[in-house]
């Protein structure tokens, strides 16, 4: 007689994805926020609008990944804290319009289940969403052997916030003469990262336990630094102060995430390292020769957040920054666009 086949003979194993989530429903109980209903293992997770407060109450939604930056986990075999990267694309991309985050769910997809490696993933996750005082309520782990290499995986997330309509960040209001604030980053964040390995690895054939003088320690354990998440800031941004324009500068860089802000009729003028930049960035564009204006397009150069303010309200703003610790940088203006096909961003030196 034929041995009968199994699920787990084709290479997925259900039991073991049951035990997982166990240790992912305790990571989730962390990150309990008011309005959660239920726990995680249910079809779908619950989250009751009633403690929104608001008059006119908009819901704000964002999904992204982490890209090739999951490379660098791969070869460093560390996987803690690229789900605070997952939460922090995320949660950045609702926050600059203003909302306030309220849940978040994960994707995650690879060739085996190794336990302890997901659970080291939704721990990172978990850390992400109470930095950003939203609740995990929901995911899913996918097991798809034959679709991904050994010890690689991929995943996703899924953000949703609330606004009150009247106070949503559009950029409606921005005007020429209005100033930009750069808010600093925490690093590379999660973006840029192929250009990063083509330098690094294929360049300068670095290992990832590579120490490096320049940047104090690993090429790896630079490279791995968690995204920064801002939603506490512009929270505490929004009150009381005329925040106009607010950009998360992620992929596109400086040049292209604020042009997607501003009225058509209105240009930028970026004055060019006019901040303090953490040294990786001058390591990555001295090593691969890269020009200036292909910096600002690719990585955030050390601006993690930029904000269009008022020129009155400069120093307010400034100051309640420099109160949350947050390094703040006046790096440009609104300027007017002149000809509808004139470069609409000029970078002074």
């Amino acid at each position: 007689m034929k041995k009968s086949l199994t699920y787990a003979n084709s290479g997925v194993d259900i039991d073991k994805a049951d035990k997982l989530i166990t240790s992912i429903k305790a990571i989730a109980q962390k990150t309990r926020v008011p309005g959660v209903m239920g726990e995680i293992g249910g079809f779908g997770g619950l989250f009751s609008l009633n403690v929104a407060n608001m008059g006119q109450p908009v819901l704000v939604s964002a999904t992204d990944g982490v890209g090739t930056k999951l490379k660098i986990a791969f070869m460093m075999d560390k996987h803690d804290t690229v789900g605070i990267d997952l939460v922090a694309m995320c949660i950045n991309d609702i926050a600059v319009q203003g909302a306030k985050p309220l849940f978040f769910l994960d994707y995650l997809a690879t060739g085996n289940i190794k336990s302890q490696v997901i659970e080291n993933i939704i721990k990172g996750v978990g850390n992400g969403c109470q930095k950003a005082r939203c609740a995990l309520i929901g995911g899913e782990t996918a097991e798809m052997p034959g679709f991904y290499k050994d010890n690689e995986y991929d995943m996703a997330g899924f953000a949703v916030g609330i606004v009150d309509n009247s106070k949503i960040v559009d950029g409606s209001e921005i005007r020429v003469g209005h100033q930009i604030i750069g808010i600093a980053s925490s690093g590379l964040h999660s973006n840029g990262y192929s250009l990063v390995r083509k330098i690094c690895f294929d360049l300068l054939k670095l290992t990832v336990d590579q120490h490096v003088p320049e940047l104090g320690r690993t090429i790896g354990e630079e490279l791995l630094e968690p995204t920064k998440i801002y939603a506490e800031t512009v929270q505490h941004l929004m009150r009381g102060l005329p925040i106009q324009g607010l950009a998360h500068i992620t992929g596109g860089g400086i040049l292209d995430n604020l042009l997607r802000i501003i009225p058509q009729a209105c240009g930028l003028a970026i004055k060019h390292k006019s901040w303090e930049a953490p040294p990786i960035f001058n390591f990555l564009q001295d090593a691969g020769k890269v020009e200036d204006r292909e910096m600002m397009r690719v990585f955030n150069n050390g601006i993690g957040l930029a904000a269009v303010v008022p020129q009155n309200s400069v120093p307010d703003v400034v100051d309640r920054l420099n109160a949350m610790n947050e390094k703040a940088y006046v790096i440009g203006e609104i300027i007017e666009r002149g000809n509808a096909d004139e470069q609409r961003v000029k970078l002074i030196y």
